[in-house]
């Protein structure tokens, strides 16, 4: 049976070592579906709250006032239902927190029932959760977009931008994108080595060495492509997140090594000439969430060229997205389920999205865990792009190991996305 026999959950602990929230929901057939919910370091303003405890018996860091929401409430609420409606139960969910933010209950405690319905559900029809979610698409393979050089929030060293990324556009498989990627990242491993410099890790598998200017981590990876026998601007390509917000300070920006803030005009000439000296097809959160005007300007000057990401922007928000359609600012939105709460919102922006020409990005967060949704739902919606952090750390590879193992499923017949 399909009925939802039980819901529990607990506190674990993610790739920080920050306790998050657990769920399982189990059904009256036996089959069980769990999830764990990442958490963000640089959050948007506009996202969905995450319930921690006020407790300093985890430094206020503890969610097990979110893990007896799901005990006590959620699992009153939704035990008995079929977990095949997950509209309606996540409609449910949402009903029963009764706030915008969802901070009631809190949207880890709300996303982490959510996911765990849906692969609840992939269980009991004893299918690929990429095909419950899915439906009847072609299932095409994701464009990694792995986050080689840490810097920002994501590191502890000198570097502004908060994320120096590489995407293999020449792959012509999820294998390949992988082979290629692996190539870079030892290469630059040993350039870096070579001159000295940190090879520690940050937060999401990327090296994190602190250079003097944020355009030598582009050089350096650049000398890895070389050095990897692949072509720079062919094979493999620079994508860019800025994380604008950590950066913004009373209407200027703190971008440059020196410092200095600049303002708006002169942002926006600084990705330009970034993007003429570097083979740079994407940039993620390049302004402020709430500069409106300055992400319509900067779309409407590089956008034709390349791929601007509204992430803080958008927040995985259906309402923030249609204004940015509206407005015309971005033609990217990056997908993290958390910053909205369930797995039916999330399916519905990314929807919107596709029918208004945006490309959908599905992401992690720098807090992760070995839970590979994310994967699944990047085939399922045929995105043409995710990010998941570096080959390196468990948290960030399960998700690459596990869409290693979706294109062999689908065998011959299954494809890269198509990048705009």
């Amino acid at each position: 049976m399909s009925v939802i026999k039980n819901v529990k959950a607990r506190q674990v602990f993610d790739s920080r070592g920050f306790p998050t929230v657990e769920a399982e929901v189990i059904l009256a057939d036996g089959s069980i579906g769990q999830s764990i919910v990442p958490s963000g370091a640089s959050t948007g303003s506009y996202e969905a709250h995450e319930l921690r405890d006020k407790s300093k018996e985890y430094l206020k860091k503890g969610v097990l006032d979110a893990v007896n929401n799901i005990n006590l409430e959620i699992n009153k609420t939704i035990t008995g239902l079929s977990v095949l409606d997950q509209k309606k139960i996540d409609n449910l969910l949402i009903k029963l927190d009764g706030t915008e933010s969802k901070k009631r209950l809190g949207a880890n405690a709300i996303l982490a029932v959510s996911i765990a319905s849906a692969k609840a559900a992939a269980a009991y029809n004893n299918i690929p959760l990429y095909k419950y979610l899915g439906g009847n698409n072609k299932n095409k393979l994701p464009f990694p977009m792995l986050n080689i050089i840490n810097g920002g929030a994501h590191a502890n060293n000198s570097l502004q931008i908060q994320e120096f990324m590489i995407r293999p556009d020449g792959a012509k498989s999820f294998k390949d994108c992988l082979r290629m990627s692996f190539l870079v990242i030892q290469n630059l491993k040993e350039e870096l080595k070579l001159k000295k410099f940190n090879t520690n890790l940050g937060d999401e598998g990327g090296f994190a060495p602190s250079f003097d200017s944020d355009e030598k981590a582009i050089e350096y990876i650049i000398k890895a492509v070389k050095k990897s026998s692949l072509k720079i601007g062919r094979d493999i390509n620079i994508c860019l997140d800025v994380a604008a917000n950590e950066l913004y300070n009373l209407g200027k920006y703190k971008i440059k090594e020196d410092k200095k803030a600049v303002n708006s005009e002169e942002l926006i000439n600084y990705y330009k000439k970034l993007c003429n000296k570097f083979p740079i097809v994407s940039i993620e959160d390049p302004v402020f969430e709430d500069d409106w005007n300055i992400w319509k300007k900067l779309t409407k000057e590089l956008g034709k060229k390349i791929q601007i990401v509204g992430d803080d922007l958008f927040v995985t928000n259906l309402i923030r997205l249609k204004k940015g359609v509206k407005e015309l600012t971005a033609n990217a939105i990056l997908i993290k389920p958390n910053q909205i709460g369930t797995v039916t919102e999330t399916l519905e922006v990314i929807t919107f999205a596709k029918k208004n020409n945006f490309n959908t990005i599905i992401s992690h967060r720098s807090g992760d865990s070995e839970d590979t949704f994310i994967a699944d739902l990047a085939v399922a919606t045929e995105s043409s792009q995710i990010k998941t952090g570096s080959l390196a750390r468990s948290e960030r590879v399960a998700k690459y190991n596990r869409l290693l193992r979706i294109e062999e499923e689908i065998g011959k017949k299954s494809e890269m996305s198509k990048l705009k």
